[in-house]
């Protein structure tokens, strides 16, 4: 199990009278790095801090030969039970205890992708086999989860994709802690392994519940948002979003950051695939088109006279796995080109939108939501929780395109009409008994009012390859 490595954790330990029965060296070292200094230090460092019980390493089941260290058990990663790389891991180290250290029960949702799903038969087949073979198993994932605000990672293998905030998984256990079939099935396959004795009886379930829609009566420019913000910079250059001045010399990590500067003309527009991820491009605050990796050219449409051209990036999520780690700067990352020319003399604003610039919004200007109100911008609208609040998903109707979503200034995640995602999962404690603030800033296309469902929708599901 992953730990901090501090001084509790040597107390800690199973063999002082603790729950820590392994610990895991290194993830997937053997698949990116294959740095065997760097995996003899980490287990140096492990055992020079006390730690004394069972080390492990786990990788892929091709990169098993290069992965690993001495005095490590290997483990492998597994979703189809292939024969072969059960043999692999057996031949490699014959007399050690073998285990499955990942099981994947699902796999990981993009957008724009289907929603991933693993068939349950398939799963316990797998599952059983393990067992049968006396094989330890750990399962990836057992409980869903859900990354909220900006946190969901990226896949960079074969090109960039951005994850959705559901981390459900397809696990044995839902986002929301529902029994799925695959808990069931395996709730009777792990039984069989329980020496006679009989499982404690499932907890019961948090009651969920569909509210009444929120109706958004109040809208926000997001250039009137700007004065709100940390800032603004100025920048003879593009500056990424992680070295500009803001959150006491900490850098930006995660949301949105507009970069504006003056052109003359129109022209030629190229990012070089210098933006990162996403940008939505302005002539005088006035939408002309869109950034993203595998667009890289637009047209500036003539005028007299300076005019203001705006870009804002967003950062969609930082790649979490593979090569890529250390390439995973956000905002402008180099040069825009307007007719081969780099731009400068850049103005940049921080929108981070954590929870303190969603409060301080409260003094900006709102206005009663107009019938065509303007974009990117801000949406407020109230929902009402008689009682103790219950789980429920938030679900954006048709009519919205993508944004995120703010419940009571905590940032639920983003949405996006590509899906495959088209709830995101609000667990009660967000929610206050009575009034609930609900903000919705979108990008470009915007509806009146959202929807509070008892149900996830988390897309059209398609088994895994």
């Amino acid at each position: 199990m992953p730990v901090s490595y501090g001084k509790d954790e040597g107390i800690r330990q199973f063999k002082k009278g603790g729950p820590i029965v392994a610990v895991q060296v290194e993830n997937e070292d053997g698949s990116v790095a294959k740095d065997e200094s760097y995996m003899l230090f980490i287990k140096e460092a492990l055992q020079s801090r006390g730690i004394s019980e069972l080390l492990l390493t786990s990788d892929n089941h091709n990169a098993l030969k290069s992965g690993g260290v001495g005095g490590a058990i290997k483990s492998v990663k597994l979703q189809r039970l292939n024969q072969k790389h059960i043999q692999d891991l057996n031949a490699i180290q014959p007399n050690s205890p073998a285990m499955v250290m990942d099981y994947f029960t699902g796999w990981y949702d993009v957008w724009g992708d289907l929603h991933h799903v693993l068939p349950p038969e398939d799963m316990v087949s797998a599952v059983r086999e393990i067992l049968r073979r006396g094989m330890s198993v750990n399962l990836y994932m057992f409980h869903g989860g859900s990354t909220f605000g900006f946190m969901s990672g990226a896949l960079a293998d074969p090109s960039y994709k951005a994850l959705v905030p559901s981390y459900d998984y397809d696990a044995p256990l839902s986002e929301a802690g529902e029994y799925t079939p695959k808990y069931h099935l395996l709730r009777d396959l792990l039984q069989r392994y329980n020496r006679g004795e009989t499982f404690p009886d499932m907890p019961a379930l948090h009651y969920r519940e569909d509210y009444e829609p929120a109706i958004m009566y109040q809208h926000l420019s997001l250039w009137d948002a700007l004065s709100f913000t940390e800032g603004p910079f100025k920048s003879p250059r593009p500056v990424n979003m992680e070295s500009l001045p803001v959150n006491n010399g900490n850098g930006q990590s995660y949301g949105y950051t507009l970069y504006e500067t003056t052109i003359t003309s129109g022209g030629f527009l190229r990012s070089g695939d210098n933006v990162r991820d996403r940008a939505l491009v302005f002539v005088d605050r006035s939408y002309i088109g869109l950034f993203k990796r595998q667009r890289v050219e637009l047209v500036v449409p003539d005028g007299k006279d300076q005019r203001t051209l705006s870009l804002l990036v967003e950062n969609c999520g930082r790649v979490h796995q593979g090569m890529d780690l250390d390439n995973q700067h956000k905002g402008l990352v180099g040069d825009i080109l307007l007719n081969n020319i780099p731009l400068r003399d850049f103005t940049i604003y921080s929108l981070d939108m954590k929870p303190s610039f969603i409060d301080s919004l409260y003094k900006a200007p709102w206005k009663t939501l107009p019938d065509t109100p303007s974009f990117p911008g801000f949406f407020m609208g109230r929902m009402f929780a008689y009682g103790y609040p219950s789980d429920t998903f938030v679900k954006l109707p048709q009519g919205w395109e993508k944004g995120v979503v703010f419940i009571n200034g905590l940032n639920l995640g983003r949405y996006w009409s590509i899906g495959p995602q088209q709830a995101l999962y609000l667990p009660s404690p967000f929610l206050n008994s009575g009034i609930n603030q609900v903000i919705v800033f979108e990008e470009q296309e915007g509806d009146y009012k959202i929807h509070f469902e008892d149900t996830p929708d988390l897309g059209m599901a398609a088994d895994i390859q």
